[in-house]
């Protein structure tokens, strides 16, 4: 039954349909194999065994009539920061350690409603604040390829969940690389859509202008069927976009002769690892034989792309956090004699030292006198980074760069340099900045058997060429297909 847990949600779904085996074992078989590893990985904050089983059962009766559904019986997994109904979620944070949310997210219920199963919530960076998910409350994430080795961040637990095969997929939120960054360390794919593609009701909110729910998976195929059903306009988010959702699990099979591929020469800078640049070079070979354009183009701002983030992100977060003073929900101080103390003393024991720093960072740019210096110009110098991509993509259709500029570093490795820490990523964050759909896929390994991610970024709302290009790019190619040994 341990075989089940390598099958794609693609392959996992026809066996059901032909009754080879039921959603009560596949669902089984992944909770047996977390009770089994997930001591060692620590990508789980909570595991739903009993909700998962009703889920599971309920899946059975629907196939056994039969009913279908695009991830009917389905095994998934959820970061911390989405909700789910009666389930805790936490953020990975003290301050919301007894906080059990009373509502689905709307990602949640439109994945229930296709009939996938729920295993539970997975670990991540505190609110969502890092690159390498050591600031999660619950301890660190280890790479399922070397636990001495960092997952990436924020979305840690989402991205490792698969290498370990714990979950046949699973959604995660992406603020300035935290599907992107984790799916290149862990080796799996995560897609970042179009700001507005995918409803961000239910998600608890780091940086409002920046968030958006993805889908981690084992291959393009299931991220390209997760995007489909998450999808799509919601009346409960103002932001969410009216814009119709394509057909992308039956439009892969185009082929990609012709398409145009930019390089921007900006991401091939000092500091970017020879393994990552030479397996990047090689993954532009294989879209060159075949039949790609491979166009050299420039996104000058490039380099102000993380102070621009680290001043709008921070700023963001300062006020959507501002909500959690221990008075309605979430932990409360108990050493407190009065209301101001009660907040004050809520708030330095229930956040982490990196979300007091950036609240910090961003109650500072916000401040009275600095508003100007600060936000608006970050917001300024966002229009020009968004001018470059406009223009790059009038020669191109998709640009192809390193998704981290390392493989995964050793746990410690950046923590006492924050700034090292941020320029993980680099080549992630300008997406977030822009608006436009991102996504990574394994291109190769490292000499000492680490993954390397490819990242591909395309035009707003325009998830199907990307996903096209990623999907032929896997057909030839088999780094998806290799899974580490726990």
């Amino acid at each position: 039954m341990s075989d089940f847990c390598a099958l794609t949600i693609s392959e996992a779904k026809e066996k059901l349909e032909n009754k080879e085996f039921t959603s009560i074992e596949l669902t089984n078989a992944y909770l047996n194999r977390i009770k089994k590893h997930d001591k060692d990985i620590n990508a789980f904050i909570s595991v739903t065994e009993e909700l998962a089983l009703q889920m599971a059962k309920s899946a059975d009766e629907k196939i056994q009539k039969g009913e279908k559904g695009d991830l009917l019986g389905i095994p998934l997994a959820i970061k911390d920061l989405i909700n789910v109904k009666g389930i805790p979620s936490t953020c990975a944070s003290k301050i919301l350690t007894n906080f059990v949310s009373p509502f689905d997210a709307t990602v949640t219920k439109k994945v229930k409603d296709s009939g996938a199963v729920i295993l539970g919530k997975l670990n991540m960076d505190e609110f969502a604040m890092g690159s390498s998910n050591e600031t999660s409350y619950y301890g660190n994430v280890k790479n399922p390829w070397d636990k001495e080795r960092v997952p990436g961040g924020s979305s840690g637990g989402a991205a490792a969940a698969l290498p370990a095969q714990f979950a046949a997929g699973t959604l995660g939120s992406d603020t300035g690389g935290s599907i992107r960054q984790p799916a290149a360390l862990c080796g799996c794919v995560g897609l970042k859509p179009t700001y507005g593609r995918v409803s961000r009701f239910g998600m608890i909110a780091f940086a409002s202008s920046l968030d958006q729910i993805g889908p981690f998976a084992k291959d393009v195929k299931d991220a390209a069927l997760l995007l489909q059903v998450i999808s799509g306009k919601d009346s409960f988010d103002a932001t969410s976009a009216d814009i119709p959702v394509d057909n992308y699990y039956d439009s892969l099979e185009q082929d990609i002769k012709g398409m145009k591929i930019g390089v921007p020469k900006e991401y091939f800078i000092d500091g970017l690892d020879p393994e990552v640049e030479k397996s990047i070079h090689n993954a532009i070979d294989v879209y060159k034989s075949l039949g790609a354009e491979i166009i050299d183009i420039s996104l000058p701002n490039t380099k102000y792309a993380v102070p621009t983030y680290y001043v709008i992100a921070p700023s963001e977060a300062s006020s959507n956090l501002a909500r959690f003073d221990g008075v309605r929900y979430g932990y409360r101080s108990e050493n407190s004699h009065d209301l101001h103390e009660m907040y004050f003393n809520t708030k330095s024991e229930g956040f982490g030292a990196e979300v007091k720093r950036r609240i910090m960072i961003g109650t500072f740019c916000l401040s009275s006198g600095y508003y100007d210096a600060y936000y608006l110009k970050a917001q300024k110098v966002r229009t020009l980074i968004k001018k470059d991509f406009d223009d790059a993509f009038q020669q191109c259709d998709v640009i192809a760069t390193p998704t981290s500029p390392t493989t995964a570093f050793k746990f410690g490795e950046k923590m006492s340099d924050p700034m090292s820490m941020y320029l993980s990523d680099i080549f992630t964050i300008s997406a977030n900045l822009t608006g436009i759909p991102g996504m990574s896929i394994p291109c190769g390994f490292s000499g000492n058997n680490l993954p390397i991610g490819l990242q591909l970024l395309g035009k707003s709302f325009d998830e199907l060429t990307l996903l096209r290009a990623a999907h032929q790019f896997q057909i030839n190619t088999g780094f998806h297909k290799q899974f580490p040994s726990l």
